[in-house]
């Protein structure tokens, strides 16, 4: 089967009351070449509510979002835009303005309330209303098993990704999801943005489960020289071990594809000298690389080798075999692009962000909306994946942000 290379790229224009409409000039569907897939993504906790009903459990997020001062205006997701009660609603929308698929996630607690095999079939029956209604309005249902709502239960019970058991559980919960949406679902994800979940919830700790060393951020516990890449490194084994288990089990009869979900930047140099266009090769190389690398080469990037040595774990022969080529495809989520250059005195702190041993430019939401990082990460990713099928590409944008291009 030929390797797809999917850049989820949809313009996602979000107005709260009003719609928000963007001249398009002469473009239309029609600019597009045939079998360009239109569609739009979510994930579960941010739309489905029922956050503490129908039989879910509670995630990480869940216990974060109860702290006051965490989110804007202390909201929750116990209705957010209530999907589980709305779903044909919004599937509707979706016919309505003729798009091709929707990309949705899985609540791994509402599957597992409790993390592994006790089955909430409330939930398990809600999903499968929202993907029959999906297919009986012509709409393409894309299946991501995970979204950044690890079960709390997990949480507790093992510290979740930094235990080596996350991997066994993963794969049952996936599994169970093959078997149960299979029949249907032809398009899986394993993980939304997996550096996201080892990046900001072990190295600086902004998002569940908040850990950090204490020089880094205001954690009560965590290391960041260490965890995150402990983290990475399960991550990147629940992926490969989840698509040999839907290649060996699922992938004839059901006749499906599974990939990931990574999240790009690109990082240009600022200057033309050797020192900065090396230090925006390390960031490519830490962002980008840490996950695309091992999923096309079985094997962290030298720079990543060579800057983080032993806190970086090894891949076993194994493992090598498992995770070289463990993708159909791969979803680019494409944020934006910014100036990298080689900092003037290299950090004290060892950290995941420090290793990088680079200094952006600006802040990010002060970065380059252009399309120079659409182009070349697509060129990266088409050198790394080789014979790429076809193309989606994505870009959030708050009414307020949208892009003009000359």
């Amino acid at each position: 089967m030929k390797r797809l290379l999917l850049c989820f790229a949809f313009a996602v224009i979000i107005g709260i009351g009003n719609v928000a409409v963007m001249d398009t000039g002469r473009l239309s569907r029609e600019s597009f070449p045939m079998g360009f897939v239109f569609g739009t993504s979510t994930s579960a906790y941010q739309v489905e509510g029922m956050a503490n009903k129908g039989g879910r459990g509670p995630s990480i997020w869940d216990v974060y979002v109860k702290q006051p001062g965490h989110i804007a205006n202390n909201d929750t997701a116990d209705v957010a835009d209530d999907q589980y009660h709305h779903y044909k609603e919004d599937v509707d929308l979706l016919a309505k303005f003729n798009f091709d698929a929707y990309r949705f996630s899985i609540s791994w607690s509402r599957i597992f309330p409790g993390g592994s095999w006790k089955v909430n079939w409330a939930g398990v029956a809600y999903y499968n209303r929202m993907i029959n209604y999906l297919v009986k309005k012509g709409i393409t249902p894309y299946g991501n098993l995970y979204h950044s709502d690890l079960s709390l239960a997990l949480q507790e019970k093992y510290n979740g990704f930094l235990n080596h058991q996350f991997v066994e559980d993963y794969v049952d919960y996936a599994e169970f999801c093959f078997k149960t949406f299979g029949d249907r679902v032809k398009n899986w994800f394993t993980f939304n943005e997996p550096r996201i979940v080892a990046a900001l919830g072990f190295d600086n700790g902004v998002i569940p489960p908040l850990r950090c060393s204490k020089e880094v951020g205001n954690c009560t516990a965590g290391n960041s020289a260490f965890e995150p890449y402990i983290v990475g490194h399960n991550l990147i084994l629940s992926h490969a071990k989840v698509v040999k288990k839907y290649r060996e089990k699922y992938q004839a009869n059901q006749k499906g594809r599974i990939g990931i979900l990574l999240d790009f930047n690109w990082y240009e140099p600022l200057t033309r000298s050797k020192i900065d266009n090396y230090a925006a090769q390390r960031a490519r190389d830490f962002h980008v690389g840490w996950f695309l690398h091992p999923i096309r080469y079985g094997e962290y990037p030298r720079t990543m080798q060579e800057i983080v040595g032993e806190r970086l774990p090894k891949f076993t022969e194994e493992d090598v075999k498992m995770v070289n080529g463990s993708f159909d495809y791969v979803g680019i989520n494409q944020y934006t692009t910014l100036y990298i250059s080689s900092p003037e005195t290299p950090s004290n702190i060892t950290s995941y962000q420090t290793d990088w041993n680079a200094t952006f430019a600006s802040k990010f939401w002060v970065a380059l909306y252009c399309t120079l990082g659409y182009v070349q990460n697509c060129d990266l990713c088409k050198r790394a994946v080789r014979e790429p099928e076809y193309y989606y590409f994505r870009k959030w944008a708050s009414k307020n942000q949208v892009e003009k291009v000359d």
